[in-house]
This record gives C-alpha cells, sequence and structure tokens, in this order.
C-alpha cells in the first residue's frame, strides 16, 4: 500500500483533460471514467517506499535508474525535491503489439577448449533461441488515454519551470494525445510537431494494403517557458547545395567559398547604414566600421569595377542547414544504412542520433534529463556521454538491466532504485499477468463473461464464481478504490449470468478495507456476494529462486593474483520450462506438418547437465556480505550469445571459461539467467 499520497501541484489544477468526445465550445477532449481521473489527481500520486538496490561508482551527480512506473517515480522524484530539465518519453503506441525478447542459449563452457579455436567460425544456426515476452502494448483508448494523461501530469509536476518535454508517439494514438498534451502543458507552449521518417519504405504498404506505407513516428515538442534552453542543430549540406553556393575555390588554400549579398533593405524605417564602398553607393547589412575590417581581411569582393560587392562566406565557417522539423537523416536500427554495432536485442530500441539531437538541442551540459519509459536506456547514455545529468524509470526488468548494463559500459555513475511498490513482479507485467492464471487455483477462461472478468473459479457451492484481476499493465487499476468498486457494482456486475451467486475481486491495493466493505454493503443492491483477495500473497509465490554450485579458490595466474569463482551447476526452473514448453509446441507443429504431408524436422533444445548454457551474466560483490545492503559490482561478466565475454564493461572476445575473478575475496555472488531473473546467493 502506498506510504502517501504527493500532490502534483501545491494547487490542484483546474481543467483537466476531459475525454469522451469532442465539444465545439470548448477544446478539450471527454471520456469515460473522467470522474474516476480526476479523483486520482485530486488525490495524488502514490509514494511507496524506494529501496537503493546498487551504487555504481560515487555518483557525485545524483543519476538514477528507477524501477518502477511514470507515477512511482515522479513521486519519490517530487518528494525529494529533483527537478528535470528535459523529458523524453517513447511510451506504449496503444499498437495492439506484444514485444518480445528473442532469449539465446550461451555455449557450455564446460566445452570452451573444443571451440576456442572455431570462434571465427561459429554456426550461427547451432545457437538455440526462444522469445521472451516484454510486455504488452494493448490498450482500449479509454484506457490509454487516462493512463496517459495522468502520467503527462507526474511528469510536469517534476519538471523545472524552463523545462522541455518531447513525447514520441505514431499514428495510432498521436492526435489524441496532442490534445492531452495541449491541455497539460498549454497548447501556447507547443513548439513543434516532428516528423521522423525511420525508413525509406515499409512492408506494410505491399499489394493488396489498403493504405500507404507507414514509414513515419511523430514527436510532440513542448517548452515550458520562452527562456527554455534550445540550441540549434545543423545537418552538413549535400553536395548539390554545395556545387550550387559555394562553388568557387581559392587556389591557393583550397577553401570553397560563397560570394553572398552584402546589401540590405533601405529605409529610414530599416536603420540600415548608407554610405559608399568600393565606388558603389547602397544600404549595406554592416556598419561602416565593420565593413573596413571586413575589405582589410580580405572578405569583402568586387568581380569587376562598378559592380556590386560581395562577402566572402567560407564553407568551412558554416555550422550548416539548420535542422527542420522533418527528420529523415536519422534511420532506424531497423533500416538500411543505421548502426548496426548499437543494436542491443531491445524491441524498441531508438538511435543514439536521434536522442543526441534531442538533448543537444534543449539542454546544455550538467543539466538533468529524464526518459520515464527508458526501455533500452538509450536516452540515459547518450545524456551521460553528452555532459548530462540522467534520470531512468522503467517498469520493465529487461529495461531495468539492460539500461544498467549499458551504462556499465559507459563508464557511468549512477544509482540504482526499485520501488517496493508491493508486487514482486516475476519479470514483466505481462509475464507475472500469465503467471497469475496459472497460479490462482481452478481459474479458467469464461466466455460468456465480458471483458472485465479475467475467468471464472467453479465449485459445488457458488457455481460458476467471476473473478476480476488489476491490469499490472496499467498502474491506474492497482488500487481498489471506491470509484472502481462502484464501477465493478453498477457497470460489471449487472452484466453477469441471472444464476452468479459470488464475484472475486483481487486487488494489490487498496485504499482503505473497512471503508470500501462499507461501500459495498450499501451499493450493492444485488443477490451476488462479493469477495474481496489481496493478490499479493498470490504474487509472492510467483519469484522462485534459481540453484547454483560454485567453488571458490584462490588463484596466481600470470599477472592475476586473485580469487576465482567456478559455477559448478545452475538450473533455473523458469529456463527448464520455458524450454519444455518450446519444445513441445514446436514438436506438435512438426507434426501437424507431417500430417500435411510436409516434412519438417524438429531438433529439440536440450541443457547440458550442468546448466550453463542458461547463465547471461555473474557479479562479484567484495565490499558487503550483508544481504539487505545495496550490490555493489566489484567484478562482473555479461556472456553474448556467442559465448564471448564483456568484463566490466568491456567487450572481448574470449569464450567463457564457467568462472569469475576478483582481486579481493568475493563475499556474494549474483547470477542473472538468460529469462533476466536474478538472484543472490550470500556467504560466499
Amino acid at each position: 500500500m502506498a506510504v502517501r499520497y504527493i500532490p502534483y501541484f501545491p494547487d490542484t489544477l483546474e481543467g483537466q483533460a476531459l475525454l469522451d468526445n469532442f465539444v465545439r465550445t470548448k477544446r478539450i477532449l471527454r471520456y469515460r471514467d473522467n470522474d474516476r481521473v480526476i479523483d486520482r489527481i485530486v488525490r495524488g500520486m502514490p509514494y511507496y517506499e524506494t529501496e537503493l538496490r546498487e551504487r555504481v561508482g560515487t555518483n557525485a551527480d545524483g543519476n538514477l535508474v528507477i524501477q518502477g512506473e511514470c507515477l512511482s517515480a515522479c513521486a519519490y522524484l517530487k518528494d525529494r525535491g529533483i527537478t528535470v530539465d528535459l523529458v523524453y518519453i517513447d511510451p506504449p503506441f496503444a499498437s495492439g503489439a506484444d514485444y518480445a525478447k528473442k532469449v539465446y542459449l550461451r555455449r557450455n563452457p564446460k566445452v570452451a577448449e573444443a571451440i576456442q579455436q572455431a570462434e571465427n567460425e561459429l554456426d550461427i544456426e547451432e545457437l538455440k533461441a526462444f522469445e521472451e515476452k516484454m510486455y504488452g502494448d494493448i490498450w482500449n483508448k479509454e484506457s490509454y488515454l487516462n493512463w496517459m494523461y495522468e502520467n503527462l501530469m507526474a511528469i510536469k509536476s517534476v519538471m523545472s519551470d524552463t523545462a522541455s518535454i518531447y513525447v514520441h508517439l505514431d499514428w495510432h494514438t498521436g492526435h489524441y494525445v496532442k490534445i492531452l498534451m495541449d491541455e497539460v502543458f498549454g497548447e501556447d507552449n507547443f513548439r513543434n510537431e516532428i516528423i521522423w521518417q525511420r525508413a525509406n519504405a515499409h512492408s506494410d504498404s505491399k499489394q493488396g494494403a489498403v493504405h500507404y506505407g507507414r514509414m513515419h513516428d511523430v514527436i510532440f515538442y513542448y517548452a515550458l517557458s520562452d527562456e527554455a534552453t534550445f540550441n540549434m542543430q545543423y545537418t552538413p549540406y549535400d553536395n548539390d547545395y554545395i556545387n550550387q553556393y559555394y562553388k568557387n575555390i581559392e587556389p591557393d588554400t583550397g577553401r570553397r567559398f560563397w560570394l553572398d549579398n552584402l546589401q540590405a533593405p533601405g529605409g529610414a524605417m530599416k536603420g540600415n547604414p548608407y554610405y559608399e564602398v568600393m565606388g558603389v553607393k547602397r544600404y549595406w547589412r554592416f556598419s561602416k566600421e565593420n565593413m573596413e575590417r571586413l575589405i582589410k581581411e580580405g572578405r569583402v569582393i568586387q568581380t569587376s569595377p562598378g559592380t556590386v560587392p560581395k562577402y566572402k562566406r567560407y564553407l568551412d565557417e558554416m555550422p550548416g542547414k539548420p535542422v527542420q522539423d522533418l527528420w529523415n537523416d536519422i534511420k532506424s536500427l531497423g533500416g538500411l544504412g543505421s548502426k548496426v554495432d548499437e543494436r542491443i536485442d531491445y524491441a524498441t530500441q531508438k538511435p543514439e542520433a536521434l536522442l543526441e539531437r534531442i538533448i543537444k538541442a534543449s539542454s546544455n551540459e550538467g543539466m538533468t534529463v529524464a526518459d520515464f519509459f527508458g526501455g533500452s536506456g538509450v536516452t540515459a547514455a547518450v545524456a551521460s556521454k553528452s555532459g548530462r545529468k540522467f534520470i531512468h524509470a522503467d517498469v520493465n526488468l529487461n529495461s531495468i538491466q539492460t539500461t544498467r548494463d549499458r551504462l556499465i559500459a559507459a563508464k557511468a555513475e549512477f544509482d540504482l532504485m526499485e520501488v517496493k511498490d508491493g508486487v514482486s513482479l516475476y519479470r514483466n507485467p505481462v509475464q507475472t499477468m500469465e503467471k497469475l492464471k496459472k497460479l490462482i487455483p481452478g481459474l479458467r477462461n469464461e466466455d460468456a463473461l465480458g471483458k472485465f472478468w479475467e475467468g471464472s473459479i467453479i465449485d459445488t457451492k457458488h457455481g460458476m464464481t467471476p473473478v476480476y484481476l488489476p491490469n499490472l499493465m496499467d498502474g491506474t487499476t492497482r488500487l481498489l478504490d471506491k470509484p472502481l468498486m462502484n464501477r465493478i457494482i453498477h457497470e460489471a456486475m449487472p452484466d453477469l449470468p441471472e444464476d452468479t451467486k459470488r464475484v472475486i475481486i483481487y486487488y494489490i491495493d487498496i485504499d482503505n478495507r473497512e471503508e470500501i466493505e462499507q461501500f459495498i454493503y450499501e451499493q450493492n443492491n444485488t443477490l451476488i456476494e462479493i469477495e474481496l483477495r489481496d493478490l499479493k500473497q498470490v504474487l509472492d509465490e510467483v519469484v522462485t529462486e534459481d540453484y547454483a554450485e560454485w567453488n571458490l579458490s584462490e588463484e596466481q595466474n600470470g599477472l592475476f593474483k586473485g580469487w576465482k569463482v567456478e559455477i559448478l551447476q545452475f538450473q533455473s526452473d523458469r529456463v527448464i520450462k520455458k524450454i519444455e514448453d518450446l519444445n513441445l509446441k514446436n514438436q506438435q507443429q512438426a507434426l501437424n506438418s507431417s500430417a500435411k504431408g510436409k516434412n519438417r524436422e524438429y531438433v529439440h533444445i536440450r541443457l547440458s547437465d550442468e546448466g550453463l548454457e542458461s547463465i547471461e551474466w555473474l557479479s562479484l560483490d567484495c565490499t558487503s556480505s550483508d544481504k539487505d545492503a545495496p550490490w555493489h559490482s566489484d567484478s562482473e561478466i555479461k556472456i553474448d550469445r556467442f559465448g564471448h565475454v564483456t568484463k566490466n564493461g568491456v567487450k572481448t572476445t574470449d569464450i567463457w571459461d564457467g568462472c569469475i575473478r576478483s582481486e579481493n575475496r568475493p563475499l556474494r555472488l549474483k547470477i542473472r539467467n538468460i529469462c533476466g531473473d536474478e538472484t543472490v546467493y550470500p556467504n560466499i
């Protein structure tokens, strides 16, 4: 349960966006559940205890990586008086898509010697892979806009008075969110709708599609003040432009130049000086003193007697073409011409060049840049490289791990925080929801029920009992309050079958259980019993730790003298179950193909007896043995899908030998499996 609620602003804003339909008399958007949104805005942002999990370096700048939702991350910042100067967010687009990460088994280090000589001949087909769902971008419009509105309000509450925000969307919801942003940030503060042409062509425009190819995203840019930072960005001139304007070349230096106009509009109202230059009287762009200086420097040229003098403008002194609101020079990481070495197998990863342009344009060194849907960590990484402070927040554990490893490689310093919101996510909201359905005894799908109900439980006493589960991908449903209970009683329950005797309502957080029960007593005029259950009791069963055996010894090998931890055995029930499910699915597909006369061979994915192929990352803490202390990574290695190791952020071509080493005696060991679950082993 939230410790307390923190106001978005000293005085709650009036005229919040109301979503339902367009009205001509007011430039607002009305939508269902508006009253509930206003109730939550008035109540404030939920603040939870936030735990320091790891500190990297001294972190004098206060950089943050926060595992938690946007609302709770903003509540944490606001409670500490932390403001940000620039926000970039790339939130879900409500696209109806599931995003998955390719998960690869590593090579068994027990046979490392046999493959060492073949590191340049690795057979890609031998790499066994499966998909791991990261998050689901599946919303109905009302829920999505409710959720976005609250997030935008929370973000604004931690922005400085001169801050800017860029919101990256696509055609699914961009037009709706633009109206929300006008309401939250002020219509007068809208600066640009940036079109990012991410590709030159798109396969969705293939023959038979009843639409044009969708090649661009939109980025809405707002600045809260005319005093906001803005540094014009430039792109290089193209060859056609250079050849047209900078066609003159100095024979002795090879410098290209353009003979530009020196004249200025005339008349008293213009205020430009009128005098004679090289026998020609005109209104000029420069004062007489400056003109004389330019003549001495050889920057004023008269091509022939009596002609109007020109200004000698050198190409190498020009910054380039000012960037406009159409960005077609930055390709997506999946497109032709993109930087392949940037890719880190993250579904929604954006190119660094895109964030570099935004960060350099709307912030200066030393300012704080925040991304509350941080994804692959590109915003934090680019901000760090550009001399800015950064805040990365995301609810997805894969995002936190990817960003942490990326920042370690970039030699950044930061604190890694976890919002203790009472939910032990299995890995991310999508997987937790899938797991929950299996953990609730007897829960099954029920076609007769509406979308509001997750399914039903059958028993001899109550018959079919509909079950409600909060949507973990929508943080606004985690709290069971009176508005939600009112909706259940008056909207969802009347549509249930007439013989329904009981419903079960699961909650993660509850406003006040006694008050909710009293509300049910007063409002429930049906014969249906309402049973409330705490979902955290089920979630506590979700996370299971991996099993590992190891051997610790001192080692001296050449110049290295220190400690070696050799992993002897590693078993992850989660990885094993994932592989079993995949083998069963692919085997069935192969049988179905054979039945149709198609020969489809399928080779089962198998783990070795040691199970070391399912390890992705290891870290040693030589600083503290206290299980509750923040983690301090004194030595770490990450194994890529080819078996090569990255040691303390530095990529190598070494094949993992099943060991991790440190100069000092390790006190704790942490292992991350290939699905991303981490287990700490104390007192090693």
